[in-house]
């Protein structure tokens, strides 16, 4: 077992757990871009987004939801960032699925991305293909 995360769910790599339950883990980001920057993992080992079965996702989701509660009350914030780099060329570099659950403050100076526009017809172009990927996707011509 070579993955990181998955060796923190054994136990073999400490951490700072803070919410744990029959198939999610989350834990402090030991690189935090903000105070309180915590990760939420299924316990099994998924690389990205594409391989986790709908189920698996759906209590990671809700480890997320409960996490963030927790971050609010906990930390006395008024929000939090959820975020989830897919795949290497986004940035995942753990290669085990996992989601970043970012506490935020007024005026704490964390700026995620930035912002950008579409050119025109850009943004219909860009939603025809998606929508023709999705739909391709239901009658078996995509590999979604």
């Amino acid at each position: 077992m070579s993955c990181i995360f998955c060796k923190i769910v054994s136990g073999e790599i400490p951490s700072y757990k803070v919410y744990e339950d029959e198939y999610t883990l989350a834990f402090l980001d030991i690189a935090p871009v903000n105070y309180g920057h915590t990760l939420v993992i299924p316990k099994k080992h998924y690389e990205n987004l594409e391989i986790i079965s709908d189920k698996e996702l759906c209590r990671v989701i809700m480890a997320v939801k409960k996490v963030g509660q927790a971050i609010i009350v906990g930390l006395d914030v008024a929000g939090y960032n959820v975020t989830a780099n897919n795949n290497p060329i986004a940035g995942q570099i753990v290669l085990h699925i996992h989601f970043h659950v970012i506490p935020r403050k007024k005026g704490d100076g964390l700026h995620l991305w930035p912002q950008g526009k579409y050119r025109d017809g850009e943004a219909e172009e860009t939603a025809k293909k998606i929508i023709t990927a999705k739909r391709d996707s239901v009658h078996g011509k995509s590999k979604i």
